[in-house]
């Protein structure tokens, strides 16, 4: 067995990676930048090697300096991660030169699988069912148009050497096809080192739907159940879950028997998945095969009881797989929400700095109930401007889809994070969702779901019972001398535009709630200054907030509702109606950069007169471009920013005057 372990990436991959090799008696090797110095990966791992500066392609990318690692701690063998170098051919072939075990497919497939144009001609002869388009290589943005209007708009354009859904996007018409190629060049060359872009058609009302095959040395290639990836934002995958709630046994069977096939014509061993896309008459394209382990891997876990992480280090160590097609599992349910540092309000732009506050649930294993979380961050950490804003990966499993979904919405419940923004009330609404739960799912649910952006969730009137009386309670809490809770209190408490009269009793160690609506028995775990709160009610159910206390109330997040809760005497209420409204000053003559990063161009001048919809400057932040577009009809007054300038959010790119 391999007794030495270099992982060749970080955050909570590389952590992922390094609990499996401690578990196995393996001693684990990380690598770090110097970002990452104080990563918890470099804390986890036997011995740590500083590979070079911040940035991915000065460290993390560097195929020498990381052999050069492996050399002087006698690492025998290095598992890529996903991301990275992990489907580089060239990579793979330096360890095998070096001789040094590659965790992972032979070099051939990675090369073969690894080229989503290649790897579509492969499938298509190994009998896969393949979406129509162009697999050709693309000449410029005109080329793309004229390719595009022979498929049939919509398209989706994309990188042959992309992943995470960097350098790619979806075209409806001309111009967006032009922009759309000349943004996925650039992101491929930025993310990858190879600006190759294909074309195919945009299946309308798709599912992601994956399989995941495990493989030895020996021939054998099994397929462990699928994974629904359907819930995505800018083509990354943000929800996912273990079995798909769409597919039958049928459908299942044949996408695991096509994608045994088509890894069996490449010679893969190791993890690898394939993807498809599913419509909604449950026909299946191939659409590309990623030679590595997937972020989404641990729900595959979940329901099979396998460690894939092992597997890939017995295979790669020349073993023979242990079980067979017939051996693999599907148990129960699981689900996964990617926690990343984002800010849901702001269109998900990324968010950056340090977290002031990381608590996530606490992790349970029984026989009803599993809460995961797999994570690369601790409290104190910054999140980076260099790297994927990937805070965690939050997963419950349970026997059946809806005992999941619920114990993700109190495990979400539970999170606590402060100090970047994050798209926790985000994941919490979804949870809610009776779409999501019924299991009807596309890729464009976050579109058509949030056609206007994310602004918080509309509660339920269970919810909203749920938030103002435990703000009544926490407030005879706070109000009480000496702990003496015995006196009842009668509560004005606000929620945004909403008003309830609540009233407190005293009930042994817990209290009776009398709103408008309902009448109930609770009892309240929360203490003034702790983060949060546990109510316990008489019927069982239990709701589980994050608070923070203000002046005259509270901030209350609760199933992705993010409230300033005011609780009141109902003198001190009456006289609400009189207090001043502060109006928010006028930022509209202004262009902000929305997120911090790098400005990649500007493309007008002091002066220039600009019409809705024209582009005005493109930003890059987690090696994402980002297109900033004038709003209306305006004149440049000053330009405030240049290209190459890094910015913080919220600073002025641009200013502007009416025409």
């Amino acid at each position: 067995m391999i007794t030495k372990l270099l992982i060749a990436n970080r955050g909570e991959i590389a952590c992922r990676v390094i609990k499996t090799a401690k578990r196995m008696g393996i001693a684990t090797v990380a690598v770090y930048s110097d970002a990452d110095r104080e990563a918890l990966h470099v804390r986890m791992a036997d011995e740590a090697v500083h590979i070079g500066p911040s940035p991915a392609k000065d460290s993390y990318l560097q195929i020498d300096k990381i052999i050069a690692a492996c050399k002087s701690t006698g690492a025998q063998a290095v598992h890529p991660g996903y991301g990275f170098l992990s489907e580089n051919p060239k990579f793979a072939e330096a360890l095998q030169a070096a001789g040094i075990i590659f965790v992972g497919p032979p070099v051939k497939a990675i090369e073969a699988m690894g080229d989503k144009i290649t790897s579509k001609k492969l499938a298509a002869e190994a009998g896969v069912s393949t979406v129509p388009g162009h697999m050709g290589l693309i000449d410029d943005a005109e080329h793309a148009v004229t390719i595009s209007k022979s498929v049939g708009y919509p398209v989706m354009i994309k990188a042959s050497a992309g992943g995470g859904g960097k350098g790619m996007r979806i075209a409806w018409n001309d111009a967006e096809a032009r922009e759309g190629f000349d943004r996925s060049k650039s992101e491929a060359a930025s993310s990858f080192g190879d600006d190759r872009i294909f074309i195919e058609k945009f299946v309308t009302e798709p599912r992601h739907i994956e399989i995941q095959l495990i493989g030895d040395s020996h021939g054998n290639v099994l397929y462990l159940n699928e994974r629904e990836c359907s819930i995505q934002r800018r083509n990354q995958k943000v929800i996912e879950e273990a079995p798909s709630p769409f597919l039958d046994e049928a459908t299942r069977k044949a996408m695991g028997e096509q994608s045994v096939a088509l890894a069996k014509a490449v010679g893969y061993q190791s993890a690898g998945t394939v993807e498809f896309i599913v419509d909604k008459d449950k026909k299946f394209y191939f659409l590309e095969m990623n030679t590595r382990l997937q972020v989404e891997h641990p729900v595959t876990e979940l329901i099979t009881g396998l460690d894939l992480v092992e597997l890939m280090l017995r295979a790669a160590n020349g073993e023979k797989l242990p079980l067979t097609q017939a051996d693999v599992r599907r148990n129960g349910w699981a689900i996964e929400s990617r926690l990343y540092a984002e800010d849901p309000y702001r269109n998900f732009l990324p968010s950056t700095g340090r977290l002031v506050k990381y608590q996530p649930p606490v992790e349970s294993n029984s026989d009803d109930l599993v809460v995961r979380n797999d994570t690369g961050v601790f409290e104190g950490g910054e999140i980076s401007t260099f790297y994927d804003p990937m805070i965690a990966k939050l997963c419950t499993w349970a026997p059946t889809r809806g005992e999941a979904i619920d114990a993700m919405a109190v495990a979400l419940d539970s999170f606590e994070v402060e100090g970047v923004g994050n798209n926790l009330p985000f994941l919490s609404t979804v949870m809610e969702q009776a779409r999501f739960r019924d299991g009807r799912l596309t890729t464009g649910y976050i579109a058509e779901e949030f056609p206007e952006g994310f602004h918080g969730a509309e509660l339920s009137e269970e919810h909203v019972f749920d938030i103002a009386a435990a703000a009544a309670m926490m407030m005879t809490r706070r109000v009480a001398r000496n702990g003496d809770t015995a006196t009842a209190h009668h509560w004005h408490v606000q929620l945004g535009e909403q008003a309830l009269p609540v009233s407190i009793s005293p009930d042994g160690d817990g209290f009776v709630v009398d709103a408008e609506w309902r009448s109930q028995a609770a009892r309240l775990d929360w203490r003034p200054g702790s983060g949060l709160a546990h109510v316990d009610w008489s019927d069982g159910r239990r709701a589980v907030l994050k608070v923070n206390t203000t002046t005259s109330g509270f901030r209350i997040r609760y199933r992705g509702a993010d409230l300033k809760v005011l609780v009141l005497a109902p003198h001190v209420a009456a006289l609400l109606k009189h207090m001043p409204i502060k109006v928010p000053p006028d930022m509209s003559k202004f262009l902000l950069c929305p997120m911090p990063g790098q400005v990649v161009r500007i493309d007008v001048a002091e002066g220039d007169v600009v019409e809705d919809g024209q582009t005005l400057a493109i930003v890059e932040a987690m090696k994402m471009e980002n297109v900033l577009k004038a709003e209306k009809k305006a004149r440049i007054s000053k330009v405030h920013a240049v290209a190459g300038e890094v910015l913080a959010v919220d600073q002025v790119i641009l200013e502007f005057e009416a025409v």
